[in-house]
């Protein structure tokens, strides 16, 4: 529904404002730039969506290997205890414990169509513990927020788009992204915890957060110790090693569970052959209705002013131009694709602009479409603090994009 409303609000906005420019300044050039931008986007999105059918294929298929092999039961044996303290209303043996953590393993390897299912599954069986069937239950809230937060290891989507559009190196925006979005879950945790009264001095709770926050510090520590030249490097050296050898623990963990590596590749690559043809029709809708507002000089005045309310404050600009991506986000994952691609067409994929286009999409969820899809899956119409928290969780996450995004790459 709300993408509905953003796509109507495109062509309505890029109208009212192309009609004022011809008025007004007698612009007679607008018009005919919101028609050929029409045909420019159809274009764009067709070529995108025909590379990705290749790169989508390989990459579910590499996944499906990793599904297939046990790495989400793996994950889920890890962050197990973890959890278990996070929601303390969900008796251990109940199927809830089972389908959450296997929701968020799911979620951290990309695997979006496996985690969707897992996520409204396990909404479905907390609901069964809900005293209150109308109102979200804390377990719910937790689970809904931490989702909203969008901690993935593997952003393979973001990769592959950054690849599609010619980026040198697809890959150099997976550690300054995986520190946004850490820091996105980890707020947002908090804030649900404070909410809940959830005693974050659990020894459990603080072994993990604390570890975890630990890496995090001394990664972020040995970053700031490097100059920019260096740093580049180090991080796309560090991102393609820790892929490729997450590729090859799928492999691996394949070969010991006795299973037909290539027959499930094969598989799994079927699978992203019709999810990149499936998409078309939805890339090519957004991607116009962006064109149009582009076209029109609506993005360039909704920009304008917000660089000139950060410029009152006395801060760096640069970061502005990609904050469209950061504010479609929490509406519609695909209308921040969308943007991010538009973004990165228009300034380049290798541009700060276009590199913190593609941090901003990843460091947050499409929160209020997975309250909408989770909340309603069970009927719940009360959902207390969940948007506000997830909200929360949300603009952390963009302040950490900003943040490392100017430290990687500025």
């Amino acid at each position: 529904m709300a993408l509905n409303y953003i796509w109507i609000g495109f062509f309505l906005i890029a109208f009212l404002v192309a009609l004022a420019k011809l008025i007004f300044l007698g612009d007679t050039e607008v018009f005919p730039a919101i028609v050929n931008s029409t045909f420019d986007m159809s274009k764009t999105g067709f070529e995108i969506a025909l590379y990705l059918t290749g790169v989508m294929s390989l990459w579910l298929g590499l996944m499906k290997i990793g599904e297939e092999g046990g790495m989400i039961k793996i994950l889920s044996r890890i962050i197990g205890p973890f959890f278990s303290k996070l929601f303390p209303e969900i008796p251990r043996d109940h199927p809830a414990s089972g389908s959450i953590i296997m929701n968020f393993s799911a979620n951290l390897l990309g695997l979006d169509n496996a985690a969707t299912p897992l996520g409204l599954k396990a909404m479905k069986e907390m609901q069964s513990l809900n005293p209150n069937p109308n109102t979200a239950s804390n377990a719910q809230i937790m689970f809904l927020v931490l989702n909203t937060s969008g901690l993935t290891i593997i952003p393979i989507s973001i990769m592959l788009d950054r690849s599609i559009l010619g980026a040198a190196n697809p890959t150099d925006v997976f550690i300054p992204l995986l520190l946004a979005t850490f820091c996105s879950s980890f707020v947002g945790l908090i804030t649900v915890a404070i909410y809940q009264r959830i005693n974050l001095l659990d020894k459990t709770i603080l072994a993990y957060l604390g570890g975890i926050t630990l890496t995090i510090g001394l990664l972020v520590y040995y970053f700031t110790t490097l100059g920019q030249a260096e740093l580049e490097v180090v991080s796309t050296v560090a991102s393609t090693f820790i892929i490729f050898s997450l590729i090859i623990s799928f492999i691996i963990l394949g070969l010991t569970k006795g299973i037909n590596i290539y027959e499930t590749f094969v598989n799994g690559a079927k699978e992203g052959f019709e999810i990149a043809v499936k998409i078309i029709p939805f890339l090519i809708a957004i991607l116009v209705g962006i064109g149009v507002f582009r076209a029109s000089g609506a993005l360039d005045y909704l920009i304008s002013g917000i660089e000139w309310i950060v410029l009152q404050a006395g801060l760096n600009t640069d970061f502005v131009e990609a904050l469209p991506t950061a504010v479609m986000k929490p509406l519609s994952g695909g209308a921040a694709k969308g943007m991010m691609i538009e973004t990165m067409k228009t300034h380049g994929a290798d541009s700060f602009t276009g590199r913190l286009s593609s941090i901003f999409r990843g460091a947050t969820e499409t929160t209020f479409y997975i309250l909408a899809v989770y909340f309603g899956s069970v009927n719940i119409k009360r959902t207390r603090y969940a948007v506000t928290a997830g909200l929360i969780a949300d603009a952390a996450g963009i302040i950490a994009a900003i943040v490392f995004g100017y430290m990687f790459f500025h």
